[in-house]
């Protein structure tokens, strides 16, 4: 199937998404058996969430990078995460989008969201001709995130793990059948018309 260069792929529901993140396991343990961030989580800096299951084993070394030991997966409300996109920035420059880029610049400062397209990831964590998602979040957008927007977190590391060792071993049939199902995601029309470049 041919994809276009920018589409939000992720696991979703009628009234849900999934997102991944990655920290080190005093955050993301209690995270995940609290099914919300502890107080250690650190709510004024930027947080990524990432709707690609393969980008976030890309970022985090299958979940083996020094302080991205524990992937999870956080179920939160499609309205939370519109919300995000609608008050969102991109995260650089483009010519055409913004009027010049000293009002790009005041639009970050003062958006409370921002978006990269990065390119997408293969089993074998190399770039694919098409965009994912990585939507920043700060301030307010992070207040809702931990405290309105989380339905659930489970801590998925088991399987970024068993996934890489059937990567490894070749085993792509049963690679298949272990990955999150990720389908196209519609944020409901123009949402994104802000945020492509």
């Amino acid at each position: 199937m041919d994809e276009p260069k920018y589409r939000i792929r992720a696991r979703h529901t009628d009234s849900t998404i999934t997102v991944y993140q990655a920290y080190r396991p005093e955050i993301g343990l209690p995270a995940a058996r609290d099914g919300r961030f502890p107080d250690a989580w650190q709510r004024d800096r930027m947080t990524w969430i990432k709707p690609s299951f393969l980008w976030m084993m890309y970022r985090s070394g299958w979940g083996r990078k020094e302080g991205q030991e524990t992937v999870l997966a956080v179920e939160i409300s499609r309205a939370g995460f519109e919300w995000a996109l609608r008050h969102a920035c991109l995260s650089h420059y483009e010519r055409g989008l913004h009027a010049d880029q000293a009002a790009w610049k005041r639009e970050l400062k003062r958006a409370p969201a921002r978006v990269q397209w990065d390119p997408e990831r293969d089993l074998h964590l190399q770039p694919l001709p098409y965009r994912s998602l990585q939507l920043g979040l700060s301030g307010e957008a992070t207040a809702r995130y931990a405290d309105e927007w989380t339905v659930s977190v489970t801590d998925v590391t088991p399987l970024a793990h068993q996934v890489h060792a059937l990567v490894r071993s070749g085993d792509l049939a049963a690679v298949a059948e272990l990955l999150p199902y990720e389908q196209p995601y519609s944020a409901g029309e123009g949402a994104l018309a802000h945020l492509l470049a």
